[in-house]
């Protein structure tokens, strides 16, 4: 047979399996299956068929075995419906395609979240590092901030030195203008006092 007919054959026993799985099998055991694909053999009398099974190890062994006891159930769906020389015998084989994509796509995912905190924990210590200089910023400014007041204290104790001095100045100039009048006076006064002239020789 072409491998073309084998590709149709193929199709057609997963959807009539499928269907029945989900819709007329009566097996506890079988949940939560799903039919991948089929392999069907060149002579069509061997079909295996590929499922992936959900849950825990136990599970899907439990699921394998309720499917393998349901293989002639399964097998006379086929008849049924699909008109071959041949029905074919059913084996049931847990696909790991499926299982391995998950625990690729969970790798990937826990990656991808490590990334996202790394590039987190990046920001958040360039974001310190700004504060940090910006703090420093600071302390530098109040720094400068008091050293501009203490040179300004400084330049009003000059100023309040420079008053003195003036103040001192002008005490002094005070005094003087004192002494000068007081000796002015004096001179006045002596000029006054002074004896008279006269023409007697006996004087």
């Amino acid at each position: 047979m072409s491998s073309r007919r084998l590709l149709k054959a193929g199709e057609a026993i997963r959807e009539v399996v499928s269907m029945a799985i989900i819709t007329e099998l009566r097996d506890p055991r079988v949940k939560n299956v799903t039919v991948i694909g089929v392999e069907v053999a060149p002579d069509m009398r061997e079909a295996k068929i590929l499922v992936s099974i959900m849950g825990s190890e136990s599970q899907q062994a439990t699921s394998l075995r309720g499917l393998k006891n349901s293989a002639g159930f399964l097998q006379s769906k086929i008849a049924e419906r699909i008109d071959t020389r041949y029905t074919p015998k059913l084996t049931f084989v847990a696909d790991e395609g499926v299982k391995k994509s998950l625990a690729v796509a969970q790798i990937l995912e826990q990656l991808a979240l490590g990334k996202s905190k790394r590039e987190q924990g990046i920001s958040d210590s360039a974001d310190l590092s700004d504060s940090e200089e910006l703090e420093d910023v600071d302390e530098d400014e109040l720094d400068e901030d008091e050293l501009d007041e203490d040179e300004l204290d400084e330049d009003e104790l000059d100023e309040d030195e420079l008053d003195e001095d003036e103040l001192d100045e002008d005490e002094l100039d005070e005094e003087e203008s004192g002494d000068l009048l007081l000796d002015g006076e004096l001179e006045d006064s002596t000029e006054k006092i002074a004896p008279p002239k006269t023409d007697d020789p006996l004087v």
